[in-house]
Protein backbone atom coordinates (compact mmCIF):
# COMPACT_ATOMS: atom_id res chain seq x y z
CA UNK A 1 0.00 0.00 0.00
CA UNK A 2 0.76 3.42 -0.53
CA UNK A 3 0.29 5.59 2.55
CA UNK A 4 -0.02 9.09 3.82
CA UNK A 5 0.65 9.89 7.40
CA UNK A 6 -0.07 13.45 8.89
CA UNK A 7 1.52 14.32 11.91
CA UNK A 8 3.10 16.62 14.41
CA UNK A 9 6.83 16.37 14.79
CA UNK A 10 7.03 17.09 18.16
CA UNK A 11 8.03 15.05 21.55
CA UNK A 12 4.51 14.54 22.25
CA UNK A 13 3.09 10.79 22.37
CA UNK A 14 1.24 11.34 18.86
CA UNK A 15 4.45 12.31 16.90
CA UNK A 16 6.21 9.30 18.37
CA UNK A 17 3.46 6.88 17.53
CA UNK A 18 2.64 8.52 14.41
CA UNK A 19 6.69 8.22 13.41
CA UNK A 20 6.79 4.26 14.65
CA UNK A 21 3.87 3.31 13.09
CA UNK A 22 5.16 4.49 9.63
CA UNK A 23 8.16 3.07 10.07
CA UNK A 24 7.03 -0.29 11.19
CA UNK A 25 4.83 -0.32 7.78
CA UNK A 26 7.84 0.89 5.81
CA UNK A 27 9.87 -2.19 7.03
CA UNK A 28 6.75 -4.52 5.77
CA UNK A 29 7.24 -3.46 2.27
CA UNK A 30 4.29 -0.64 2.57
CA UNK A 31 5.18 2.82 1.11
CA UNK A 32 4.80 5.51 3.65
CA UNK A 33 4.69 9.43 3.09
CA UNK A 34 4.89 11.74 6.16
CA UNK A 35 3.16 15.06 6.14
CA UNK A 36 4.49 17.55 8.82
CA UNK A 37 5.80 20.75 9.24
CA UNK A 38 9.11 19.67 9.81
CA UNK A 39 11.01 16.77 10.11
CA UNK A 40 10.14 14.47 13.08
CA UNK A 41 12.52 14.17 15.49
CA UNK A 42 12.18 10.11 15.33
CA UNK A 43 12.38 9.44 11.74
CA UNK A 44 15.20 7.78 10.28
CA UNK A 45 17.60 10.05 7.54
CA UNK A 46 17.44 7.20 5.47
CA UNK A 47 15.31 4.30 4.81
CA UNK A 48 13.72 2.25 2.21
CA UNK A 49 9.93 3.33 1.50
CA UNK A 50 10.19 6.21 3.58
CA UNK A 51 9.56 9.92 2.02
CA UNK A 52 8.99 12.61 4.15
CA UNK A 53 6.83 16.14 2.68
CA UNK A 54 7.67 19.15 4.73
CA UNK A 55 4.39 21.61 4.62
CA UNK A 56 5.54 25.00 3.81
CA UNK A 57 4.66 28.16 5.54
CA UNK A 58 3.12 30.75 3.41
CA UNK A 59 3.81 33.98 5.35
CA UNK A 60 1.71 37.14 4.08
CA UNK A 61 0.83 40.27 5.59
CA UNK A 62 -2.73 39.95 5.58
CA UNK A 63 -2.69 36.43 7.82
CA UNK A 64 -1.99 37.05 11.26
CA UNK A 65 -1.22 33.30 11.74
CA UNK A 66 -0.10 30.87 8.81
CA UNK A 67 -2.64 28.56 7.16
CA UNK A 68 -1.11 25.52 8.22
CA UNK A 69 -4.49 24.03 7.61
CA UNK A 70 -4.41 24.98 3.86
CA UNK A 71 -1.14 24.63 3.13
CA UNK A 72 -1.37 20.94 4.26
CA UNK A 73 -4.13 20.34 2.23
CA UNK A 74 -2.44 21.48 -0.81
CA UNK A 75 0.70 19.56 -0.05
CA UNK A 76 -1.41 16.70 0.71
CA UNK A 77 -3.09 16.89 -2.85
CA UNK A 78 -0.24 17.22 -4.77
CA UNK A 79 1.38 14.29 -3.09
CA UNK A 80 -2.00 11.75 -4.15
CA UNK A 81 -1.59 12.82 -7.62
CA UNK A 82 2.38 12.35 -8.09
CA UNK A 83 2.65 9.00 -5.80
CA UNK A 84 -0.81 7.65 -5.90
CA UNK A 85 -1.24 7.55 -2.08
CA UNK A 86 -3.74 5.29 -1.21
CA UNK A 87 -4.42 6.35 2.22
CA UNK A 88 -4.37 8.90 4.23
CA UNK A 89 -3.90 8.41 8.08
CA UNK A 90 -4.66 11.18 10.22
CA UNK A 91 -2.78 11.34 13.56
CA UNK A 92 -4.76 14.11 16.08
CA UNK A 93 -7.93 15.51 14.81
CA UNK A 94 -6.72 18.76 14.57
CA UNK A 95 -6.10 20.11 12.10
CA UNK A 96 -5.22 16.81 10.36
CA UNK A 97 -8.05 15.59 9.56
CA UNK A 98 -9.68 18.66 8.45
CA UNK A 99 -6.27 18.88 6.11
CA UNK A 100 -7.07 15.33 4.69
CA UNK A 101 -10.84 15.82 4.12
CA UNK A 102 -10.33 18.93 1.60
CA UNK A 103 -7.53 17.07 -0.08
CA UNK A 104 -9.77 14.26 -0.97
CA UNK A 105 -12.51 16.47 -1.64
CA UNK A 106 -10.22 18.14 -4.17
CA UNK A 107 -9.55 14.69 -5.46
CA UNK A 108 -13.07 13.52 -5.74
CA UNK A 109 -13.53 11.75 -2.56
CA UNK A 110 -10.40 9.53 -2.65
CA UNK A 111 -8.18 8.22 -0.91
CA UNK A 112 -10.17 7.14 2.36
CA UNK A 113 -9.00 8.76 5.78
CA UNK A 114 -8.15 7.20 8.75
CA UNK A 115 -8.35 9.42 11.50
CA UNK A 116 -6.18 8.27 14.74
CA UNK A 117 -7.36 10.31 18.41
CA UNK A 118 -4.63 10.58 20.63
CA UNK A 119 -6.35 12.50 23.45
CA UNK A 120 -6.11 16.41 24.17
CA UNK A 121 -7.34 16.63 20.31
CA UNK A 122 -10.52 15.55 21.60
CA UNK A 123 -10.33 16.19 25.88
CA UNK A 124 -8.64 20.05 25.66
CA UNK A 125 -8.34 21.48 22.12
CA UNK A 126 -11.29 19.51 19.79
CA UNK A 127 -13.86 19.64 22.21
CA UNK A 128 -13.85 23.83 22.55
CA UNK A 129 -16.77 24.84 21.42
CA UNK A 130 -14.54 26.97 18.35
CA UNK A 131 -13.09 23.98 17.34
CA UNK A 132 -16.35 21.09 18.24
CA UNK A 133 -18.07 21.27 14.89
CA UNK A 134 -15.65 21.33 12.81
CA UNK A 135 -14.10 18.24 14.41
CA UNK A 136 -17.20 16.51 14.74
CA UNK A 137 -17.54 16.78 11.14
CA UNK A 138 -14.06 15.35 9.90
CA UNK A 139 -14.75 12.26 12.13
CA UNK A 140 -18.06 12.02 10.19
CA UNK A 141 -16.21 11.94 6.90
CA UNK A 142 -13.49 9.65 7.45
CA UNK A 143 -13.60 6.40 6.94
CA UNK A 144 -12.22 4.82 10.13
CA UNK A 145 -11.73 6.69 13.15
CA UNK A 146 -9.53 5.07 16.28
CA UNK A 147 -8.80 6.02 19.45
CA UNK A 148 -5.73 4.77 21.87
CA UNK A 149 -7.42 4.10 24.56
CA UNK A 150 -11.48 3.05 25.36
CA UNK A 151 -11.38 5.81 27.95
CA UNK A 152 -10.99 8.60 24.87
CA UNK A 153 -13.47 6.59 22.86
CA UNK A 154 -16.19 7.53 25.64
CA UNK A 155 -14.74 11.09 26.14
CA UNK A 156 -15.04 11.51 22.23
CA UNK A 157 -18.60 10.41 22.24
CA UNK A 158 -19.65 12.45 25.56
CA UNK A 159 -17.63 15.77 24.65
CA UNK A 160 -18.43 16.41 20.76
CA UNK A 161 -21.41 14.28 20.85
CA UNK A 162 -19.88 11.80 18.29
CA UNK A 163 -22.14 9.37 16.87
CA UNK A 164 -20.08 7.27 14.37
CA UNK A 165 -17.87 3.93 15.31
CA UNK A 166 -14.83 4.04 17.17
CA UNK A 167 -12.26 1.13 16.57
CA UNK A 168 -9.99 1.28 20.22
CA UNK A 169 -6.53 0.43 18.55
CA UNK A 170 -3.90 1.32 22.00
CA UNK A 171 -0.80 2.81 21.33
CA UNK A 172 2.38 0.00 21.17
CA UNK A 173 5.70 -0.43 21.80
CA UNK A 174 9.23 -2.07 20.02
CA UNK A 175 9.92 -4.50 22.92
CA UNK A 176 12.55 -5.77 21.13
CA UNK A 177 13.85 -2.11 21.66
CA UNK A 178 12.59 -1.14 24.88
CA UNK A 179 13.84 -3.64 27.19
CA UNK A 180 16.10 -3.43 29.84
CA UNK A 181 19.73 -4.07 28.88
CA UNK A 182 23.05 -2.65 29.77
CA UNK A 183 22.90 0.67 28.88
CA UNK A 184 25.85 3.68 27.53
CA UNK A 185 25.72 5.66 30.92
CA UNK A 186 26.90 4.26 34.47
CA UNK A 187 24.74 4.76 36.81
CA UNK A 188 26.83 6.17 38.72
CA UNK A 189 27.15 9.28 36.55
CA UNK A 190 23.76 9.76 38.51
CA UNK A 191 23.97 8.11 41.53
CA UNK A 192 27.65 8.10 42.73
CA UNK A 193 26.63 6.62 45.96
CA UNK A 194 24.47 3.50 44.47
CA UNK A 195 21.30 6.27 45.26
CA UNK A 196 17.47 4.54 43.54
CA UNK A 197 16.57 6.22 40.58
CA UNK A 198 13.20 7.90 40.23
CA UNK A 199 12.40 8.64 36.85
CA UNK A 200 9.83 10.63 34.95
CA UNK A 201 9.75 11.99 31.24
CA UNK A 202 7.26 14.76 30.07
CA UNK A 203 7.08 17.65 27.62
CA UNK A 204 6.26 19.65 31.75
CA UNK A 205 2.72 20.50 30.83
CA UNK A 206 0.60 21.74 33.94
CA UNK A 207 -1.11 18.36 33.24
CA UNK A 208 1.82 16.42 34.21
CA UNK A 209 1.43 18.45 37.70
CA UNK A 210 5.34 18.19 37.98
CA UNK A 211 5.06 20.10 41.45
CA UNK A 212 3.63 16.74 42.67
CA UNK A 213 6.54 15.32 41.45
CA UNK A 214 8.90 17.21 43.39
CA UNK A 215 6.64 17.01 46.19
CA UNK A 216 6.33 13.56 46.34
CA UNK A 217 10.38 13.30 46.27
CA UNK A 218 10.59 15.63 49.07
CA UNK A 219 8.87 13.03 51.14
CA UNK A 220 10.23 10.13 50.07
CA UNK A 221 14.19 11.68 50.55
CA UNK A 222 13.19 12.50 54.28
CA UNK A 223 13.05 8.49 54.60
CA UNK A 224 15.83 7.39 51.96
CA UNK A 225 18.57 8.72 49.86
CA UNK A 226 17.67 8.76 46.23
CA UNK A 227 17.70 11.24 43.32
CA UNK A 228 15.04 12.16 40.60
CA UNK A 229 15.60 12.17 37.06
CA UNK A 230 13.08 14.69 34.87
CA UNK A 231 13.43 14.67 31.49
CA UNK A 232 11.71 16.71 29.43
CA UNK A 233 11.37 20.77 29.22
CA UNK A 234 8.36 23.09 29.44
CA UNK A 235 6.57 25.84 31.19
CA UNK A 236 6.31 23.80 34.36
CA UNK A 237 9.92 23.35 34.70
CA UNK A 238 10.89 26.78 36.28
CA UNK A 239 8.39 26.42 39.66
CA UNK A 240 9.68 22.67 40.24
CA UNK A 241 13.74 24.23 40.18
CA UNK A 242 12.10 26.60 42.56
CA UNK A 243 10.31 24.35 44.99
CA UNK A 244 13.27 21.63 44.45
CA UNK A 245 15.38 24.33 45.85
CA UNK A 246 13.81 26.35 48.86
CA UNK A 247 13.00 22.55 50.10
CA UNK A 248 17.06 22.10 50.13
CA UNK A 249 17.06 18.73 47.47
CA UNK A 250 18.34 20.51 44.53
CA UNK A 251 21.35 18.69 44.66
CA UNK A 252 19.76 15.24 44.15
CA UNK A 253 16.99 16.53 41.52
CA UNK A 254 18.76 16.36 37.87
CA UNK A 255 16.98 18.05 35.06
CA UNK A 256 17.77 16.96 31.98
CA UNK A 257 15.97 18.40 29.52
CA UNK A 258 14.64 16.88 26.55
CA UNK A 259 16.11 13.67 25.65
CA UNK A 260 15.62 11.92 22.13
CA UNK A 261 17.08 8.27 23.15
CA UNK A 262 15.26 7.33 26.21
CA UNK A 263 16.04 3.71 26.92
CA UNK A 264 19.29 4.01 28.78
CA UNK A 265 17.55 6.40 30.85
CA UNK A 266 14.81 4.06 31.52
CA UNK A 267 17.30 0.69 32.08
CA UNK A 268 18.57 2.75 35.12
CA UNK A 269 15.69 3.77 36.76
CA UNK A 270 13.93 1.81 40.00
CA UNK A 271 10.83 3.68 39.69
CA UNK A 272 9.01 4.92 37.25
CA UNK A 273 6.59 8.18 38.52
CA UNK A 274 3.65 9.64 36.32
CA UNK A 275 1.18 11.88 38.68
CA UNK A 276 -0.71 13.60 35.53
CA UNK A 277 -4.17 15.26 35.62
CA UNK A 278 -5.69 13.19 32.68
CA UNK A 279 -3.78 11.01 30.16
CA UNK A 280 -5.03 9.45 27.47
CA UNK A 281 -2.60 6.42 27.50
CA UNK A 282 0.41 7.68 28.78
CA UNK A 283 3.10 6.04 26.19
CA UNK A 284 5.75 6.68 28.77
CA UNK A 285 4.45 4.29 31.24
CA UNK A 286 4.29 1.78 28.55
CA UNK A 287 8.03 2.43 27.54
CA UNK A 288 9.04 2.46 31.70
CA UNK A 289 7.44 -1.28 31.69
CA UNK A 290 8.68 -2.61 28.46
CA UNK A 291 12.08 -1.72 30.04
CA UNK A 292 11.32 -3.61 33.56
CA UNK A 293 10.62 -0.27 35.64
CA UNK A 294 7.34 -0.69 38.05
CA UNK A 295 5.56 2.71 37.33
CA UNK A 296 3.85 4.83 40.03
CA UNK A 297 1.23 6.91 38.34
CA UNK A 298 -2.68 8.45 38.62
CA UNK A 299 -5.75 6.11 38.79
CA UNK A 300 -7.15 8.48 35.47
CA UNK A 301 -7.86 8.58 32.04
CA UNK A 302 -6.56 5.84 30.15
CA UNK A 303 -3.59 4.83 32.52
CA UNK A 304 -5.64 1.96 34.20
CA UNK A 305 -5.95 0.02 30.61
CA UNK A 306 -1.77 0.00 30.53
CA UNK A 307 -0.52 -0.51 33.98
CA UNK A 308 -2.47 -2.81 36.17
CA UNK A 309 -2.50 -1.88 39.95
CA UNK A 310 -0.58 -3.88 41.81
CA UNK A 311 0.63 -5.89 39.44
CA UNK A 312 2.88 -3.18 37.48
CA UNK A 313 2.78 -0.83 39.65
CA UNK A 314 0.83 1.18 42.10
CA UNK A 315 -1.78 3.60 40.68
CA UNK A 316 -2.68 6.47 42.91
CA UNK A 317 -5.61 9.16 43.34
CA UNK A 318 -4.36 12.64 41.59
CA UNK A 319 -2.65 15.22 43.75
CA UNK A 320 -2.41 12.82 46.46
CA UNK A 321 1.54 13.13 46.90
CA UNK A 322 1.60 10.99 50.30
CA UNK A 323 0.07 8.24 48.78
CA UNK A 324 2.80 8.51 46.27
CA UNK A 325 5.64 9.07 48.21
CA UNK A 326 4.48 6.19 50.39
CA UNK A 327 4.40 3.61 47.28
CA UNK A 328 7.71 4.80 45.72
CA UNK A 329 9.25 4.55 49.42
CA UNK A 330 7.74 0.83 49.20
CA UNK A 331 9.32 0.00 45.95
CA UNK A 332 12.56 1.65 46.76
CA UNK A 333 12.94 -0.09 50.01
CA UNK A 334 12.13 -3.61 48.74
CA UNK A 335 13.60 -4.44 45.77
CA UNK A 336 12.28 -7.74 44.66
CA UNK A 337 8.71 -6.51 45.02
CA UNK A 338 10.11 -4.00 42.58
CA UNK A 339 11.97 -6.63 40.22
CA UNK A 340 8.72 -8.91 40.27
CA UNK A 341 6.36 -5.70 39.47
CA UNK A 342 8.89 -4.49 36.48
CA UNK A 343 9.01 -7.85 34.85
CA UNK A 344 4.99 -8.49 35.28
CA UNK A 345 5.33 -4.83 33.62
CA UNK A 346 7.70 -5.88 30.33
CA UNK A 347 5.16 -8.95 30.06
CA UNK A 348 2.18 -7.49 29.73
CA UNK A 349 3.70 -4.79 26.92
CA UNK A 350 4.53 -8.05 25.29
CA UNK A 351 0.97 -9.49 25.07
CA UNK A 352 -1.28 -6.49 25.04
CA UNK A 353 1.20 -3.66 23.31
CA UNK A 354 3.58 -5.46 21.07
CA UNK A 355 4.14 -3.35 17.89
CA UNK A 356 3.69 -6.45 15.40
CA UNK A 357 0.53 -7.02 16.99
CA UNK A 358 -0.92 -3.49 16.67
CA UNK A 359 0.86 -2.35 13.18
CA UNK A 360 -0.87 -5.75 12.01
CA UNK A 361 -4.30 -4.52 13.23
CA UNK A 362 -3.82 -1.03 11.76
CA UNK A 363 -2.80 -2.87 8.33
CA UNK A 364 -6.12 -4.79 8.37
CA UNK A 365 -7.80 -1.44 9.23
CA UNK A 366 -6.22 0.18 5.47
CA UNK A 367 -6.93 -2.60 4.04
CA UNK A 368 -10.54 -2.77 4.89
CA UNK A 369 -11.03 1.17 4.06
CA UNK A 370 -9.26 1.01 0.59
CA UNK A 371 -11.62 -2.35 0.20
CA UNK A 372 -14.70 -0.01 0.94
CA UNK A 373 -13.75 3.25 -0.47
CA UNK A 374 -15.78 4.38 -3.46
CA UNK A 375 -15.90 8.10 -5.43
CA UNK A 376 -17.58 10.82 -3.63
CA UNK A 377 -19.67 11.53 -6.67
CA UNK A 378 -20.74 7.69 -6.67
CA UNK A 379 -21.02 7.35 -2.29
CA UNK A 380 -23.76 9.45 -0.33
CA UNK A 381 -22.12 8.98 3.35
CA UNK A 382 -24.65 8.18 5.71
CA UNK A 383 -24.00 10.40 8.86
CA UNK A 384 -25.30 8.94 12.04
CA UNK A 385 -28.34 10.25 13.44
CA UNK A 386 -27.84 12.39 16.70
CA UNK A 387 -30.28 9.66 18.68
CA UNK A 388 -28.28 6.86 17.29
CA UNK A 389 -26.03 5.28 19.41
CA UNK A 390 -22.24 4.71 19.40
CA UNK A 391 -20.38 1.87 18.79
CA UNK A 392 -17.26 1.72 20.56
CA UNK A 393 -15.16 -1.78 19.66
Amino acid sequence: MKIGIILYPTYGGSGVVATELGVALASRGHEVHFFSSSRPFRLPQFQPNIYFHEVPAVHYALFEHTPYTLTLSTTLYEAIQHYGIELIHSHYAIPHATAAYLAQQMNNGRPPIITTLHGTDITLVGSHPAYAPVVRFTLDQSNRVTAVSQFLAEETCKRINFRGKIDVVPNFIDTEYYKRSTCHISKQTFAPNGEPLILHISNFRPVKRIQDIVNAFIKVRREKPCRLLLAGDGPERSAAEQTARAAGVMNDVVFLGNQPVIVDLLSLADVYFVPSETESFCLSALEAMSCEVPVVATRVGGIPEVVTDGECGFLTNVGDTDDMAARILHLIEHPKTAREMGQAGRLRAIEHFKMETIVARYELLYQEAIAESTPCQQRMREIPSMSSRSKIT
